[in-house]
């Protein structure tokens, strides 16, 4: 088994607010991240898929064919968005990182899985000191 890695970058606005709380609870467990006019971080996207190498190109998977897949599917939909209001993905959905890279996986597991490879991990850096990984 073959793991090969991609690396993309995206701009996001987000607010993480419990509707069911008043402001000074959210604030009080969000801080800054309750902000009322949102906030945003410098999202970077790593995807990792597995497979065995095709014996014609060598290829679990070719990259520039999944950083173009990435930028379709994803980036496309969150670049400079409010994940909270404009990205179909995330409606109804709390904001949070570790509910963003579901979302991601969910969208990309499909088109990885149709190109003959399998999502084996994705890790989303929210900042330079936070970031969730996810398995599926």
């Amino acid at each position: 088994m073959v793991y090969l890695t991609r690396v993309e970058h995206f701009n996001a606005a987000h607010k993480l607010q419990n509707t069911g709380w008043t402001d000074e609870q959210n604030v009080a467990v969000f801080g800054k991240c309750a902000n009322a006019n949102w906030h945003g971080h410098n999202y970077e996207l790593h995807v990792t898929v597995k497979g065995e190498p095709n014996p014609d190109t060598g290829f679990v998977f070719n990259a520039k064919e999944l950083g173009k897949l990435i930028k379709d599917i994803i980036v496309e939909q969150v670049d400079h968005r409010n994940l909270n209001l404009d990205v179909p993905f995330m409606k109804g959905k709390f904001t949070s990182a570790e509910n963003l890279i579901m979302g991601i996986w969910d969208e990309l597991k499909p088109h990885v899985e149709k190109n003959g490879a399998q999502l084996h991990k994705m890790k989303l850096n929210e900042t330079p000191n936070i970031y969730v990984e996810y398995y599926g």
